[in-house]
This record gives structure tokens, sequence and C-alpha cells, in this order.
């Protein structure tokens, strides 16, 4: 369903994946990593690709809606105050997600910017993002289980995590949890149980009259 109120076309127009209907807190303590600039998209699962209007394989660095992790593994091993896109131990048989990459919100903006505009991120190596709480519709979600290739199908009470590519899901549980999610080694749930940081819980499902996921933010 389409949200109540009128509009002249400008979120729809807007060079953001991510629409901020009630803000919780703009984040710009922490700085970008060197790979928040030139990460390809998807950055991790090349395969099942999203179909989200929000998504570009033609952009580099991270996305507008997608996923802002603290990096304390970034560009050298005692990086402080750094955050950035997911990434893989390639030390690890099999390329486990990285220890400790957390999420912490969803990147505003896209890292690089926009051709022939005023390019702030690369001016203060800030990436600001949305954390604690609020309400947003965001164009970037993961449309596909990224091992089966299934359409994922979204509905109103979900839990939104983070994909392995950075990406909002809802495949939260199952045997395709960790196949999909970047944090489930996160263990913390009942008797030590593997979870996902929940980032949301989804209020409104995309449909035909709307693209976006709107979510009331729980990070």
């Amino acid at each position: 369903m389409a949200l109540l109120g009128q509009a002249s076309g400008g979120f729809t127009e807007s060079n953001s994946a991510l629409r901020i209907l009630h803000v919780g807190v703009r984040n710009t303590v922490t700085q970008l990593t060197a790979d928040a600039f030139t990460q390809t998209n998807p950055p991790v699962v090349s395969t099942n690709v999203t179909t989200a209007s929000g998504f570009s394989s033609q952009i580099f660095g991270v996305l507008s809606g997608s996923i802002a992790f603290a990096r304390n593994d970034a560009d050298t091993a005692t990086a402080n105050g750094v955050i950035g896109g997911p990434t893989k131990d390639g030390a690890i048989a099999g390329g486990a997600d990285k220890p400790n990459e957390r999420p912490l919100g969803i990147f505003i903006n896209t890292a690089n910017g926009q051709a022939f505009t005023n390019q702030p991120g690369i001016a203060s190596n800030r990436g600001p993002y949305v954390s604690a709480q609020g309400t947003y519709g965001n164009k970037l979600y993961e449309t596909k289980n990224l091992n089966t290739g299934l359409g994922l199908q979204y509905l109103i009470g979900n839990e939104l995590i983070a994909s392995h590519n950075g990406y909002l899901t809802n495949v939260n549980s199952g045997a395709t949890l960790a196949t999909n999610s970047h944090d489930v080694a996160h263990t913390s749930g009942p008797a030590g149980a593997a979870e996902a940081w929940t980032i949301g819980i989804l209020t409104i499902a995309p449909d035909s009259s709307s693209d976006e996921l709107v979510y009331d933010q729980r990070i």
C-alpha cells in the first residue's frame, strides 16, 4: 500500500534509496573505510542479485539504503572509529564473515555521491547513517534468497536483518539463515542459539503501488 498523504514526486525522484519518515539519529561520528568508496555492488554474493529499484551494479562504494557496519578490522589490524560495508575473511575456509562486524544503522547517501554534484562523502570521509530508532522507507533490499534464488515475500511484522551483501532481508530463520545473513554467528539467543541482529520491524511491505520496505528501526 502507498503511504497516506500527497507528494509532488520529490521522494520518488530522489537519488537516495532511503526515505526518512521519522528520524532517529543522523550519525556522523565515525569515518568511512577506504573500501566504502570502492566496493562493487553487490559486494559479497554476486549470484541471485536483488532487483530492488534502489540497487545499482554500476555504482561503486556503499549505497544509500545499505547497512553501515562497525569495521574494527578495516585498513589496519587495530582500526578504530571506522564504518563501511560488509566483508569476508579470505583467511578462513569458505570466507566466513569477519568477527565483530556489527550493523549500526542505514546509510542515508551513496558514499561517492552523484555525478556533477558536490560530493560530501569524498570531501569529508564521512558517511551519514541513521541509528537509534526512527521510521523509514527503503528501496534497497534483497528480493531473492541468496542461497536458493527463490523470490522473497515480505510480510508485516517481519524482522529485517543484514544480508551478506549488507542489504535488508527477511530470511531470519530456518536452514538458509547462515547462507543469507551476514551476522548469523551472533549467539545471544535462547540457549545460545544463532540469530541475527534485528535492524527493523516491517510495517508496510512492497507491493504494486509502492516498491519500498517501510519499517520501524530497532538499532
